[in-house]
């Protein structure tokens, strides 16, 4: 990999990782990823911001040493996470005059998951400035836009918003900026579906303040940098209101057919009433598709089989991540057959504790779905056209 100047003094060093297929032993990367550094050299002070990914720390070193960097004064970090930070130690060892500048929460975090001496840090609170001579780093808390201790670096003098997670995506891409807006805007809306959508409202709040910065690009820590923000900003702006769309998603499973009968019937009813319709067979789901489709939805319909006493493993597995994800759909419901009994139905309920929704009244029926099971699911239809007016997406 080979270092690039962003502007005069200011240069990406970090990684692409194009072999890369899964993330946290869960999210799927079909375009891999990339692990953004950035050193930044001030007259006077030398800082690097970020890390990268452990696996990928000598091509981060290396980006360094041919860039002829003897000395770095400051490691900014931004978030505690190994993919951000797990190449701290070895910096630390490279460059022993570095101080880790970061907020009081990382610094529990870096000391717990990665050891580090108490005596390398440097704490900075909200809206502290650090001066690298003719350039000045200003730092912003913006906590539970990930995890608790998550921040962002304003390079102020330069009017560069170094973002670490906040507005970023997974790819690894040799284009250093963003090239394609209509790609940028899908893979970074999986992108916050997956990992940024629990924390909407906190992003929410942040999101304002990072508006009121006179911003000329934002470099995250995955993805290319945004040369045109309005465009990212704009986008997360939709995406964390509480606006809905007339849609309803349907995750299913279907073991012997009779849910996915159901799940067909409904599907045609609803577009019937002109209501976009996504069904997903988790079976063969890209469940980051799935959580995509979820950021907009007014309506989840949880569509699945009984298996014994209560819903499909994937059925379960796919109703806790949403659970998890907390998009700001309105409305759910839940679909299915069963053999000869339990209580599919109300387990799922349950189990959406997490997401803020009227429950519309389940449509389950033992066996094969006969005619009486089909006009139910026609009100149920009837009933989601109903909701959707009512909050006037339709």
């Amino acid at each position: 990999m080979v270092s690039r100047e962003i502007t005069k003094g200011i240069f990406w060093v970090g990684a692409l990782d194009f072999d890369r297929r899964l993330f946290d032993a869960l999210i799927p990367l079909p375009d891999g990823t990339s692990y953004n550094a950035y050193l930044v050299r001030g007259s006077e002070k030398t800082a690097l911001i970020d890390t990268v990914d452990p696996a990928k720390e000598f091509e981060l070193v290396s980006n360094l040493l041919k860039l002829g960097v003897e000395r770095i004064d400051y490691v900014v970090v931004n978030h505690a996470e190994q993919d951000h930070s797990g190449s701290l130690p070895m910096i630390l060892e490279f460059y022993p005059d570095a101080m880790v500048v970061t907020n009081e929460k990382c610094k529990e975090f870096l000391i717990a998951l990665l050891q580090l001496p108490d005596n390398r840090f440097r704490i900075i609170k909200d809206k502290e400035t650090l001066s690298l001579g003719d350039r000045t780093l200003e730092f912003h808390l913006t906590p539970w836009t990930h995890w608790p201790e998550t921040q962002v670096t304003y390079l102020k003098e330069d009017q560069i918003l170094f973002s670490c997670d906040l507005f970023g995506f997974h790819i690894a891409s040799s284009d250093l900026y963003v090239t394609d807006d209509a790609s940028c805007y899908r893979s970074a809306k999986k992108y916050y579906a997956e990992i940024m959508m629990p924390f909407r409202t906190s992003i929410k709040g942040h999101l304002e303040r990072v508006k009121t910065l006179p911003l000329k690009m934002i470099a995250p820590s995955h993805g290319p940098i945004h040369k045109h923000p309005q465009f990212i900003l704009d986008a997360y702006s939709d995406w964390t209101s509480d606006t809905v769309k007339n849609e309803v998603v349907i995750p299913y499973v279907s073991m012997h057919g009779s849910t996915e009968k159901m799940v067909a019937h409904l599907t045609n009813a609803l577009i019937a009433r002109g209501i976009t319709v996504k069904p997903f067979n988790l079976i063969g789901t890209d469940i980051g598709e799935l959580a995509l489709a979820l950021v907009d939805t007014a309506t989840v319909v949880i569509a699945t089989p009984t298996v014994l006493f209560g819903p499909h493993p994937q059925v379960v597995y796919a109703t806790y991540l949403a659970n998890l994800l907390k998009p700001k759909a309105r409305f759910a419901s839940v679909i299915g057959s069963y053999g000869w009994g339990g209580k599919t139905a109300e387990t799922i309920v349950k189990m959406l504790d997490h997401v803020k929704v009227e429950v519309l009244e389940p449509v389950m029926v033992k066996g094969q779905p006969d005619e009486a099971t089909l006009k139910q699911l026609d009100r149920l239809a009837d009933e989601i056209l109903k909701k959707h007016r009512e909050i006037m997406i339709v």
